[in-house]
Order: C-alpha cells, then sequence, then structure tokens
C-alpha cells in the first residue's frame, strides 16, 4: 500500500508542478468567459452594423405607404425600369436590395429579392413579415375583421413547474436541467478520453524507455497501474474543483455588475413610464423580468450543489474504470498508432450514451432505457449526470455507484492481469488473441 500512495504522490506532484499545469488551470475559466463575452459582442455589433437599403418596386400598388423602416432595414419605393434599378443595385453593392413585388401577389404569394450578396436570414425575414403584415391586414378587411380586436386576444399561459417529494413540493425548470444535461454529458465524455490517454500515454513513454523495467524491480506491476490511475485521476480532480471555485467566482463578479446595471436601467425605465402614464410618480409598479432575469430565475430552481457532487463521484468513478482500460492497451503496444484496434470497443459505450443523451435522455429521463444506461458501469457517467438535473432518486444514484465501483473493482483485475504482462513485451504487435492469452497466464 505504502508503495501505491508513493507512486500516486508522485503522479500527482509531477503533474501538478507543471508550469502547463498552471496556466492551464487559471486561464481556462478567464479563457471560456472571455469567449462567451467576446461572442456576445461580435452579435451585438454584427446587429449594428447589419443595415441595409431595400428599393421596392411595387407592381401590384398594394404596398405603397404601408411598409415600415426598422432599424436594421430601410424602405425606399421606386417606380424606375427595373432592368436600371438592377443596374443600381450592382453599382451601390454591399447591403443593398431590389424588391420586386408582383401585381398577383396575393395569388402567387411570391416576390423576388436581388442583391449583389446573398442576403441574410435576418433581410430576408424582415421584408417577408412587412409584406406578410399588409397582406394580412388587407385579408382582415376584406373579411370584415377587426384587427385591432383579433390581436387584443392573446392569452398567454405561463406554466409554473412544480416536483413533488418527499419533502414536500419544489420548483423545477426543465430548459434549466436539459442545457446542464447537455453541458455535463460534452464534458464528461471529452475529459474521460482526455485524462485516460494521458495514462495511456504515460505508460507508452516509460516501456519504451524501458524506465518500467527498473521500476517494476521494486513495485508490482499492479501498484505500478494503480498508482498511475489514481495519481493522474487525483490531478484531473483537482482542476476540476478549481475551475469550479474560479468559474463561480468569475461569474459570480460579472453577474453582480451585470445585474446591478440592468436593475438601474429598469428602474430608469419604470420612472419614465409612470411619469409618461400619470405625470407623477405616484406608485410603484413591478418591473418586467427581461431575459437575464428569466434565465436567472430558471438557474435559481436548479439544486446546484447535488449536480456538482454528483458530477464529481460520477468523474472518478468513470475515469477509474476506463483508465484500467486505457492502462492495458497501453501495455499492450509500443506506440500510440497501434491503439487504434483496442480504441474502439473502448469508445462505443461511451459514444453510444453520449448520442443518446441528445435525444433519448434527454426528452425521457425517468424513462426505462435512461434508467438502465445510468446502471451500466460503462454507461452510467454520462446517462446518470445527464438524468440528474431532471432528478433522480437517492437509492438510484447510490445503487448506480455501487454499480460503478464494482465494475472498476473488476475492470482493474482484468486490465491488471493483461497489464503484468504486456507492460515487458517488446517489439510484437499485440492482438485481441494474445491479450486473452496475457490474462490467463499464471503468476
Amino acid at each position: 500500500m505504502n508503495k501505491i500512495l508513493l507512486i500516486i504522490k508522485r503522479e500527482y506532484l509531477s503533474r501538478v508542478k507543471k508550469k502547463s499545469f498552471l496556466l492551464v488551470t487559471f486561464l481556462v475559466p478567464l479563457f471560456l468567459i472571455g469567449i462567451y463575452a467576446l461572442t456576445i459582442y461580435l452579435t451585438a455589433k454584427s446587429f449594428e452594423n447589419n443595415q441595409a437599403t431595400v428599393y421596392v418596386v411595387d407592381q401590384s400598388g398594394l404596398f405603397e405607404g404601408k411598409v415600415a423602416n426598422t432599424e436594421d432595414v430601410t424602405f425606399i419605393g421606386v417606380s424606375g425600369d427595373v432592368a436600371a434599378e438592377k443596374e443600381r443595385i450592382l453599382a451601390e453593392g454591399g447591403k443593398t436590395f431590389l424588391l420586386i413585388i408582383p401585381a398577383d401577389i396575393e395569388a402567387s404569394s411570391r416576390v423576388e429579392l436581388f442583391s449583389k450578396e446573398a442576403a441574410s436570414f435576418g433581410v430576408q425575414g424582415e421584408v417577408s413579415d412587412q409584406l406578410e403584415e399588409v397582406l394580412r391586414d388587407r385579408a382582415y378587411a376584406d373579411a370584415g375583421i377587426d384587427r385591432a380586436t383579433v390581436e387584443s386576444i392573446s392569452p398567454r399561459v405561463n406554466i409554473s413547474a412544480k416536483e413533488i417529494t418527499e419533502e414536500g413540493e419544489k420548483d423545477s425548470s426543465a430548459g434549466a436541467a436539459m442545457g446542464i444535461a447537455m453541458s455535463l454529458s460534452i464534458l464528461v465524455y471529452i475529459c474521460l478520453f482526455l485524462y485516460g490517454s494521458q495514462v495511456m500515454r504515460g505508460i507508452i513513454e516509460e516501456k519504451n524507455s524501458r524506465i518500467v523495467e527498473v521500476i517494476i524491480s521494486s513495485v508490482k506491476p499492479f501498484q505500478l497501474m494503480m498508482g498511475k490511475i489514481i495519481g493522474i485521476g487525483l490531478v484531473g480532480l483537482t482542476q476540476f474543483i478549481l475551475w469550479i471555485v474560479l468559474s463561480s467566482a468569475l461569474m459570480g463578479i460579472a453577474g453582480t455588475g451585470m445585474m446591478g446595471k440592468i436593475a438601474m436601467e429598469t428602474q430608469v425605465e419604470n420612472q419614465q413610464q409612470l411619469l409618461t402614464d400619470s405625470g407623477v410618480a405616484a406608485t410603484a409598479s413591478t418591473p418586467e423580468i427581461g431575459m437575464v432575469g428569466k434565465v436567472t430565475q430558471e438557474l435559481a430552481k436548479v439544486d446546484f450543489q447535488t449536480i456538482i457532487i454528483t458530477f464529481l463521484l460520477y468523474f472518478f468513478g468513470g475515469y477509474l474504470l476506463y483508465s484500467a482500460l486505457f492502462a492495458a492497451v497501453g501495455s499492450a503496444v509500443d506506440s500510440e498508432t497501434e491503439t487504434q484496434q483496442f480504441m474502439l470497443p473502448i469508445t462505443i459505450p461511451l459514444l453510444f450514451t453520449y448520442i443518446l443523451s441528445f435525444g433519448v435522455l434527454i426528452n425521457d429521463p425517468h424513462g426505462p432505457l435512461a434508467f438502465w444506461l445510468s446502471m451500466v458501469p460503462f454507461t452510467s457517467p454520462i446517462a446518470m449526470l445527464v438524468r440528474v438535473p431532471f432528478g433522480v432518486p437517492v437509492w438510484e444514484i447510490a445503487l448506480s455507484l455501487a454499480l460503478l465501483v464494482g465494475g472498476f473493482i473488476v475492470t482493474t483485475w482484468v486490465a491488471g492481469r493483461i497489464y503484468r504482462v504486456g507492460i515487458l513485451m517488446y517489439g510484437k504487435k499485440a492482438s485481441y488473441k494474445e491479450l486473452v492469452k496475457w490474462f490467463r497466464y499464471k503468476g
């Protein structure tokens, strides 16, 4: 046991003290938040710079003076020759368009939009919305229907989802749960292979440099394998904990500033509205919740404590299970190029569950398929984490973890019997038949 602890300590400290580990650990949260901020900024700028001019040739005469300009699109009616207008579009280029509305628009419901560059979905959508509004008003008028009356009848139903538990009722959010479930499935899928591959590469490097021959003169092959697996697993666990802490702190700081700004803007808007409506701010009104507020409310319904604890348990358990397999593969080959034939059987269970997580598991997280996938050790690290945000009974999580631990013990025993022989094999390409022979060797 002491030898395993020494190997764990060596594997852990040798990686944690690297500058690359420190840089990745502290820069990844900043990088991710920066990417999100840059994406939001560039998206906003793209809308600001998306001003388009649409010249309209209305051959039907139904839209004159009825098409309104918007922030993104300016409509200019023209009555010139179509060929001449097309020449002007070619000359001006950029975000300039020519809209031809035929005389039989009501029958054909088709128009033509010409431009030097392909029209974006935003411009096409704005044009179609404007034309549809005018045609809808005309259809209402022909049918003797008051448009204002129709629009005033717009019932909306807000669903407040509740879960009935033994402790009582609690709020639930399917949208937030789905987003978190998808994120966790992606994260676990990537990380199991990322850290498992580190174990495999480390074994291949030591095997090729013949260092392993010196090491196993002092420790048993099984002790060496367990030490490397647990040591690298603790490195990954440390990195995840630091990422969670740093990301939470940064998001908290950013969220506090953003919510303060939104609250101030909302208060100003409400005061202006009250002054406009009544002349004086006599009473206070409940501010309308914006998109950020809605997201905050939905996230508040999520039990993040349970999700984080479950994630750490399943990440470490899944890592131990798959790393034992990666260790066996690393001991059986002399280079990473030879690992491909053994990677497919390891990849299939995780890949299968990962693909199902975007459809079956999210749509039916409490169904029989989701239940059994969360019980099988090779699929539970992804399947259970997809289900947890939707609420899973404690007994199911406990049973799944127990089976995962049992699967790890069995897998480690199998991998250890292959590892003890393969770690000393050089210059021979291993096959599945050879792996079976190594497993059966006594001693």
